[in-house]
């Protein structure tokens, strides 16, 4: 089943969903559909629900920031599987930073632990989530470590171990000098 099919057997169900056949490197292993992000929880309840389509396994959901090329900022990318027909799909969703995404975790329970990780580490909110917290890092973290604009140390060099290396004397004088420094106890 490729993108277009899937998308042919959703418009009679989820009617100006505009959905959008999107093309990935491999159409025959994940059809990726376009989804907008007012539309997914109708889409996926028809994706699980219809007969012929019945992809009533969620496997996954993961996020890609495209920070400062591309806005909306976010792709939401969830992987489904329908085992009756030994097919997959892939729908995308593009979020701006601050829109909230509707949460699947009420149409695939499964769902609820992954989109928690990717409020923790991206940000992103899902909508109607029934515990939407921190999973990975601690409650009062500040900020998202997997956003593109999180400040890390990105331009030091690698450091490496050398061993020292001193002379007899040296180490004498090192050996002195900190008995100076530090009282005897």
């Amino acid at each position: 089943m490729n993108a277009t099919e899937i998308i042919a057997a959703l418009e009679p169900l989820v009617p100006d969903a505009g959905l959008l056949a999107l093309s990935p490197i491999d159409e025959s292993l994940n059809p990726t559909i376009g989804v907008p992000v007012e539309h997914l929880t109708a889409v996926c309840r028809a994706l699980r629900e219809t007969p012929g389509l019945e992809f009533v396994a969620f496997s996954d959901v993961t996020a890609a920031d495209f920070h400062p090329r591309r806005t909306p900022r976010f792709d939401v990318v969830y992987h489904f599987v329908s085992p009756h027909r030994r097919a997959r799909v892939r729908l995308k969703v593009q979020v701006h930073t601050d829109e909230p995404v509707p949460t699947v975790s009420t149409i695939w329970s499964g769902a609820g632990w992954p989109e928690r990780e990717l409020f923790d580490l991206f940000g992103i909110v899902f909508e109607g989530h029934p515990d939407l917290r921190r999973l990975m890092m601690p409650e009062d973290w500040e900020g998202y470590p997997l956003r593109k604009d999180y400040p890390v140390q990105v331009r030091k060099d690698a450091q490496t171990f050398m061993p020292l290396q001193v002379t007899e004397e040296e180490f004498r004088a090192n050996v002195e000098r900190d008995r100076m420094v530090r009282p005897k106890a």
